[in-house]
């Protein structure tokens, strides 16, 4: 594959008893007499439908959210990276760099203590996009409350999803009060300390629901989604879960 990329097939296999290992970008996995599969699969929380509540935790003032049991897979936990480098207050063990190496068998969980606080600008890069690239939404959202300018690079894929992802974050955050700018593989978000409110139009996209949901949590007058029951394609109980929070 070109990067490493999300590994849940592979440890799945491992745990079945394939051997199964990575050099960066190579898997190589080796032919197994027979599978043994459990009877039982422990699913930890997601870290993608997490990601959503976290967001909110770090940009509305005097919040605090503890997810609890929530997958900390090396290959998940992209945002969550990208949102400590930008100062995020989070408390968690996160897996470690298994880019070399067997493919463990297992997935690690741990509960992750969210906490607001300021931000501040950061770069994403391409090698960074397989680990977050479902949250980079979330990460445009996040630099509108930082400090500086905040660039995604290398995330062109995000053309190619529900959406032109790209052209939709930015359109949204512009509409919010934000100031956003696209490239030609991501996009540009310089801090302007928060977002005034307004209306997002999904269009379809789960993602752009989602993320206006908790754009409107922060903002200052609030915002309308268009379409905001896109949220249950990936997340069916995303507005009750949002509207527990407050």
């Amino acid at each position: 594959e070109p990067q490493p990329s999300r590994d849940h097939t592979e440890r799945i296999l491992a745990g079945a008893g394939v051997a199964i290992s990575r050099n960066r970008n190579v898997l190589t996995i080796s032919p197994a007499d027979e599978l043994t599969l459990p009877e039982q699969v422990a699913i930890p929380s997601d870290p993608s439908s997490a990601a959503f509540a976290i967001a909110a935790a770090i940009v509305v003032p005097g919040s605090r959210i503890l997810i609890e049991d929530c997958s900390v897979n090396w290959t998940r936990s992209g945002f969550l990276r990208i949102a400590l480098r930008m100062g995020a207050v989070i408390v968690t063990e996160l897996e470690q760099d298994r880019s070399v190496g067997a493919i463990p068998s297992s997935e690690p969980v741990n509960d992750i203590d969210v906490t607001a606080g300021p931000l501040s600008a950061t770069t994403v890069t391409a090698d960074e996009v397989p680990l977050s690239v479902d949250e980079l939404p979330l990460v445009g959202l996040l630099a509108c409350f930082a400090d500086g300018e905040t660039r995604v690079e290398g995330a062109e894929e995000l053309r190619l999803k529900e959406s032109d992802r790209i052209a939709a974050v930015v359109t949204a955050l512009n509409d919010l009060g934000g100031d956003a700018e696209a490239t030609d593989d991501g996009f540009v978000v310089r801090g302007t300390g928060g977002l005034r409110g307004g209306t997002v139009d999904a269009g379809g996209d789960h993602r752009i629901a989602m993320l206006g949901v908790v754009a409107g949590l922060a903002s200052r007058e609030g915002v309308e989604v268009l379409g905001v029951e896109a949220a249950s394609v990936s997340y069916p109980g995303f507005l009750d879960d949002i509207s527990a929070l407050s």
